[in-house]
C-alpha cells in the first residue's frame, strides 16, 4: 500500500499538540461553567434546507449522502458549518424541557468547504457560548457574553503567555438604521459588502456598492461610517456628525454605547466599538463581535458572534439569543506551526514501571494499579529489557520517573536528575508539577 497523502484543510495533531489542545479546552470549559453555562452536544448533520438559507453560505456546506443510496436520490443532509444553526434547532426541539434563559456551551467540530489557508481549515473545533430566552432576551446579555469570552481568552493569556486579545463590537441595528436613513432598502446586501472591508479595502467596497445600485455619495457614507472606531462611547457623536437620522440608528447607537461603556468598566482596553464589523451571516440582528490577537491581526478573528432575534422560531414562539464562538483550531494552529506552544511531555504517563523479566510482569501491573488508584498516570514497560534500555524508553517519551522492584524493595528514579530513592506505592507522590503534563507558551 502506498503512503497516504494528507488532506488539505483537515488538521491532525501530534500527541503533544493534542495535550495542548485539551489543556486549552479544559480552561475554556472551566471558565464557561464558572459563569453557569451547561454543556450540550448536537448531531453533526442538519437538513440542507436549514443550512442553505442562512446568508451566503451555500457553497461552504459539505453534503452527506449514503454510499448505496439510489442513483437519483438527492443529498438532503449537510455537515454543520457552525454551531449556532444546530443550536437553534436544538432549542426548538427541546424547548419544553429547557429552563429559560438557557445558558449553554458547546465544543465540537464544524466543517466548511472553503479554501484552506493559514488559520482557515475545512474541519476545525469551535467553542461556543450562547444565552437564549423565550420571546424576549434582556439587552444586558449582549455585554455578559463578551465579558465571559474575554475572561476565557485572558486566562489563556495569563496561563500560557498567549497574546492578549482585542474584541471589536458593532450593532447591526446601528448600521441598518444608518443605511435606511440614506435611503438604502437592501441593507443586508450592503452589510455583506462592508464585511469585506479588511479583505479588499475601502475603494473596492465602494465599487461593489455602486455596482449594487448605490450612488457614489451613499457608498462613500457607508464606508465613512465603517471607518469609525473608539474605545469609549465617543463614536456616538462621530456618527451623529455624519448627519444621518433614523429611529433604528438611534436604537443601535444606544445599545452599542451600553455595551462599550459596561465593558470599559470591567475589562478596560479589551473591547472597542468598531463600526466596520458587520458579520456577513443574515441571522444576526443586533450586537456583533469580532476578536483578534493583538500583534497577530493578520491571522483574522479568533472569536466572533452576535445577537440573533429570530433564528430560532416555530412560528408561534420566538427564542432570541446572543452567542460568541472561539475558533480553537484557528487560535492554536498558527501557534503550533511556529513552535510557540509546547508540552512538558507528549504522554500523560508520570512513571514507568520497569519489568525485571516477563515472569514478574504481574507484580509490576499490581504496583501500577496501586499508583493509578491514587490518580498517578502509570505505564508498565512494554518489554523486560535491560534497565538502561527501559530508562531510555522512558526518556524518549519524556516520562520523568522509572520505578524498580516491588514492595518492600521498591525504588523510584527521577531520570532527569538521576536521584533514586526507596518508595512505597501506597504513599509515593511525584512532584506536583509532574503529575500532569504542563503546557508552555511563547517565551
Amino acid at each position: 500500500m502506498s503512503r497516504p497523502r494528507p488532506l488539505s484543510g483537515f488538521p491532525e495533531y501530534t500527541p503533544e499538540q493534542r495535550i495542548i489542545e485539551q489543556y486549552v479546552l479544559d480552561r475554556l470549559r472551566e471558565t464557561f461553567e464558572l459563569h453557569g453555562f451547561a454543556s450540550i452536544e448536537t448531531r453533526a448533520v442538519e437538513p440542507l434546507d436549514r443550512l442553505a438559507k442562512q446568508g451566503e453560505i451555500d457553497k461552504e456546506v459539505y453534503v452527506v449522502q449514503r454510499l448505496h443510496a439510489a442513483e437519483d436520490a438527492k443529498a438532503e443532509l449537510g455537515l454543520h458549518f457552525d454551531l449556532t444553526v444546530p443550536f437553534a434547532r436544538y432549542v426548538l426541539e427541546n424547548a419544553h424541557q429547557l429552563q429559560f434563559p438557557f445558558r449553554r456551551y458547546q465544543i465540537q467540530k464544524v466543517w466548511r468547504g472553503e479554501r484552506p489557508q493559514e488559520g482557515r481549515f475545512r474541519e476545525f473545533t469551535q467553542a461556543d457560548i450562547d444565552i437564549v430566552d423565550n420571546t424576549t432576551l434582556a439587552a444586558h446579555h449582549d455585554v455578559e457574553l463578551p465579558l465571559v469570552t474575554l475572561q476565557a481568552l485572558e486566562r489563556l493569556h495569563t496561563d500560557l503567555g498567549l497574546p492578549p486579545v482585542l474584541m471589536r463590537v458593532n450593532n447591526r441595528r446601528l448600521a441598518q438604521g444608518f443605511y435606511a436613513g440614506l435611503g438604502i432598502t437592501d441593507t443586508a446586501a450592503v452589510l455583506r459588502q462592508v464585511d469585506k472591508l479588511d479583505k479588499i479595502g475601502p475603494d473596492k467596497v465602494i465599487e461593489l456598492l455602486i455596482e449594487q445600485g448605490l450612488s457614489d455619495a451613499q457608498a462613500q457614507a457607508c464606508v465613512g461610517l465603517a471607518d469609525i472606531s473608539t474605545a469609549d462611547a465617543s463614536f456616538v457623536d462621530q456618527v451623529r456628525a455624519l448627519g444621518v437620522t433614523d429611529p433604528e440608528l438611534d436604537e443601535g447607537l444606544a445599545l452599542l454605547a451600553a455595551v462599550v461603556e459596561t465593558a470599559h468598566r470591567h475589562v478596560p482596553g479589551r473591547l472597542v466599538a468598531d463600526l466596520k464589523i458587520a458579520r456577513g451571516l443574515d441571522y444576526y440582528t443586533g450586537t456583533v463581535y469580532e476578536t483578534e490577537l493583538v500583534g497577530f491581526e493578520k491571522w483574522g478573528s479568533v472569536s466572533s458572534g452576535g445577537r440573533y432575534d429570530s433564528l430560532a422560531s416555530d412560528g408561534k414562539t420566538t427564542y432570541p439569543g446572543v452567542g460568541l464562538s472561539i475558533g480553537v483550531t484557528r487560535l492554536l494552529a498558527p501557534l503550533f506551526s511556529r513552535g510557540l506552544l509546547t508540552a512538558s511531555r507528549p504522554v500523560p504517563t508520570v512513571v514507568l514501571i520497569a519489568v525485571d523479566n516477563e515472569e514478574s510482569r504481574d507484580d509490576a501491573i499490581a504496583v501500577a494499579e496501586r499508583l493509578r488508584s491514587r490518580g498517578i498516570a502509570t505505564e508498565v514497560a512494554p518489554k523486560a529489557d535491560k534497565y538502561g534500555k527501559q530508562i531510555r524508553y522512558a526518556d524518549r517519551r519524556r516520562i520523568p520517573y522509572v520505578w524498580f522492584g516491588v514492595p518492600p524493595h521498591s525504588e523510584v528514579k527521577d531520570i532527569r536528575t538521576g536521584e533514586q530513592l526507596p518508595v512505597d506505592p501506597g504513599r509515593w507522590e511525584p512532584e506536583g508539577v509532574d503529575l500532569k503534563p504542563t503546557v508552555r507558551g511563547p517565551a
